[in-house]
């Protein structure tokens, strides 16, 4: 395309392309907008809503909604919006973290497992094992196990996040490892990879030139959904009591805590659960718009 003066216009990047085709999926547009709402209000949140989610205020106790306490308070008169977005940030941070580690795992067993073909069988049977695995009874096995140690070692806070981010990242990578498996396997036998590979070119400057630049898509729709698996997942295990403590609020945690008082006070288990259905429903809508946007096939209609 030519330009005023006859100047050829400068070549569209592939991004321009992706976010073109990213910005027709009017569900994954939603989720993003949904997503960084959701995102800013629990990093700004403590600026706007400067109220201690630790303070505790007996005689406001079990106070329905009122504008001191928009959500109202729980059983110690602890402010619920303050400590939703306290849980908010660990939530987030949990689901972000262990979706890189997971992420960064999954593709070096994915790339080296389709570029060395005597490494296949190996990490192949070795991802089978990790998919045989009951995931829960293992993660709550491991957090059983390791919880006490880490905590003497690092402190109660950072001991149980340093154990959940671990045991939810260790046990998430499979799927991305299949995904990047697959597409390394196709990449290799293209006429660029096999030019390479005739004029000497070493494994390890292939694979960082040539083949993972080339199945970063799919890296990046498994690290959006990575997201939400962390979440659902950490939420389960602060559910059943063996996540994060009291004093540290998640949103998993705010809803263990409530279901005491689940007849009494429906509201304490609505919000923690609109949070994490929200957040969990904009990841995957952000996803399935990237798999489409990605898709050679689709953006070029």
């Amino acid at each position: 395309m030519a330009v005023e003066g006859g100047t050829p216009a400068p070549p569209r990047s592939q991004w321009w392309d992706v976010w073109d085709q990213f910005k027709t999926h009017k569900g994954a547009m939603a989720g993003a907008f949904v997503f960084l709402v959701i995102l800013l209000g629990v990093i700004l949140g403590p600026w706007l809503w400067s109220i201690d989610p630790q303070a505790i205020d007996i005689r406001a106790r079990n106070s329905g909604p009122t504008l001191a306490h928009p959500f109202g308070t729980d059983q110690l008169g602890r402010d619920t919006l303050a400590r939703m977005i306290a849980g908010g940030q660990t939530s987030m941070a949990v689901g972000i973290t262990a979706m890189l580690l997971s992420l960064v795992v999954g593709t070096a067993v994915g790339v080296l497992a389709g570029y060395f073909r005597r490494l296949d069988g190996i990490l192949m049977r070795l991802t089978d094992l990790f998919l045989a695995l009951p995931l829960l009874p293992l993660l709550l096995v491991i957090i059983l196990l390791f919880r006490d140690r880490l905590r003497a070692v690092f402190g109660p806070e950072t001991g149980i996040f340093l154990l959940i981010v671990f045991v939810i990242g260790i046990t998430s990578w499979m799927q991305t490892a299949r995904i990047v498996r697959g597409d390394v396997l196709a990449i290799k036998e293209r006429e660029f990879v096999l030019a390479a590979k005739s004029i000497g070119t070493p494994a390890h400057r292939m694979i960082f030139r040539h083949i993972l630049p080339n199945v970063l898509s799919p890296i990046m729709v498994s690290a959006t959904l990575g997201i939400a698996t962390a979440i659902i997942t950490e939420s389960a295990l602060s559910f059943l009591g063996l996540g994060f403590p009291s004093d540290y609020p998640t949103w998993g945690r705010l809803l263990y805590d409530a279901t005491d008082y689940l007849q009494q006070y429906p509201e304490r288990v609505i919000w923690p659960g609109i949070a994490i259905s929200l957040t969990v429903l904009s990841v995957n809508y952000i996803g399935d718009g990237l798999r489409d946007a990605l898709d050679p096939r689709i953006r070029g209609r």
